[in-house]
């Protein structure tokens, strides 16, 4: 952390410790702030933390840069592997059909989320959430919340403050990909698609809300009730031109018997979907086990592996046999069975911490059991990262300080940083699913 942001969190610590006024309005307001804007998940309030992250204008151009690197190189991966990469990251046979799907424009991902946690060494990107990267409408919602708060406006007199525009770049890229594939609508009506009962459907309808108030025609639907008529996919009627898709594919795949009006749709190219189906290869955690694989790295160029090498940990998928690490040749059971305490197996293509089994938490018996089972699915295993906690104040609900794992993830549309969903947690699964919160985060720079 630079000297200037650490200079700025005390001073805003010290506006909650110090003013007793601006302490006792946190305390009787800031949740009741929460729920009146609808800011929950699943019922629970988003955010008890009344502390944004300040980030410094040379830290975000610096992240920016690796950011655009590692994306480079992914989309490089992408190219060059072709459908040999849908076996390198382990695509099913219903995947490989959705994948197929023309979707009327060149990018795989227009809208990205690039997963970090703040470690000793600045932050470490562990995963790509190239299908449906949540947290821009809170973010957004939360960043009003905040700078309307008593002591934001305090802290202000003494530091400037810049938000940050990510639900713009949303509706930008939507409409990008729009025109690109064709569509002649100058206002084309957007639908936000996905399953009545998740914990994001409050977001859905503050990107609704957003999108309408820039002129364009908005509603949130569930993917069952949507029909395929007169060669338009439509809503109770209403014709839908662009898909903002909130469900995971394999969650489409689910219920893909009751959904075949959105598959016949998509095939037949009666509208355009942010993102498309063919983002599963990259999406899958396997992606980067492919970045990180020593044979890939003459692919990119110095900066791009520079960008992997200090920011992208070693990243294997769990199968038998022979791999590479630091360029040497393991056995990579044998590695995996003894090095517990530096590695953690995920998922190959799962969310909010679903079967993530955190080595240095387990016992060599546990640890060997977890092995077995994510030899037997579609498993990682990744290096550790050494997470650096940062303290932030929690009303719980009386306000008190902790030292919090920081979960630092950059917005990423067309291969550029813009904005960041910013996670919480007491855990090493700093994900909001799985019990943390989100904060907004704003550029910070002293007043002169």
């Amino acid at each position: 952390m630079d000297e200037v942001i650490a200079r700025a969190i005390d001073d805003y610590h010290a506006l909650l410790r110090d003013e007793r006024g601006l302490r006792e309005e946190i305390e009787s307001r800031f949740l009741e702030r929460m729920r009146e804007s609808k800011l929950t998940f699943g019922g629970r309030v988003l955010c008890p933390f009344p502390r944004p992250n300040l980030v410094s204008p040379q830290a975000y151009e610096h992240i920016r840069g690796v950011c655009r690197g590692i994306f480079k190189a992914i989309e490089k991966v992408e190219a060059t592997l072709g459908e040999e990469l849908w076996d390198r990251v382990d695509l099913t046979p219903e995947e490989r059909e959705l994948v197929a799907i023309d979707s009327g424009y060149r990018r795989s991902s227009p809208s990205a989320r690039l997963d970090s946690f703040l470690t000793t060494s600045k932050y470490q990107f562990v995963e790509l959430n190239a299908e449906t990267p949540a947290g821009i409408g809170y973010a957004e919602v939360l960043t009003d919340i905040f700078l309307d708060l008593p002591i934001v406006k305090e802290f202000q007199k003494r530091y400037a403050l810049r938000r940050f525009r990510a639900r713009d770049r949303v509706l930008e890229t939507l409409l990008d990909c729009y025109r690109e594939a064709g569509g002649k609508e100058p206002h084309p009506t957007i639908a936000v698609v996905d399953y009545e009962e998740v914990p994001t459907r409050t977001e859905h309808h503050m990107f609704r809300e957003f999108f309408e108030s820039k002129g364009y025609p908005s509603l949130v639907c569930d993917p069952r009730h949507l029909t395929f008529e007169g060669g338009k996919l439509r809503h109770e009627g209403r014709v839908i031109d662009i898909v903002y898709k909130r469900l995971l594919v394999n969650e489409f795949l689910e219920k893909v018997d009751e959904l075949q009006p959105l598959l016949k749709a998509a095939r037949a190219g009666a509208f355009v979907m942010m993102n498309p189906f063919r983002c599963k290869p990259i999406h899958k955690k396997a992606i980067f086990a492919v970045l990180t694989d020593d044979a890939m790295q003459s692919h990119f160029t110095a900066e791009e592996r520079e960008a992997i090498r200090a920011h992208v940990p070693w990243t294997r998928r769990v199968l038998e046999g022979r791999t590479t690490r630091d360029g040497q040749s393991i056995d990579l059971a044998t590695f995996v069975r003894d090095n517990r305490e530096r590695l953690v197996m995920k998922p190959n293509d799962e969310y909010g911490g679903k079967g993530v089994f955190i080595g240095w938490e387990m016992t060599d018996t546990e640890w060997h059991a977890a092995y077995v089972t994510a030899l037997g699915a579609s498993y990682v295993v990744q290096e550790k990262v050494e997470l650096l906690r940062q303290t932030f104040p929690q009303l719980s609900p009386e306000l008190s300080f902790r030292d919090l794992v920081v979960d630092l993830d950059p917005f990423v549309f067309g291969g550029e940083v813009e904005g960041f969903l910013t996670r919480l947690s007491g855990t090493s699964l700093a994900n909001v699913t799985s019990g943390g919160g989100q904060v907004p985060a704003f550029l910070v720079e002293p007043r002169s």
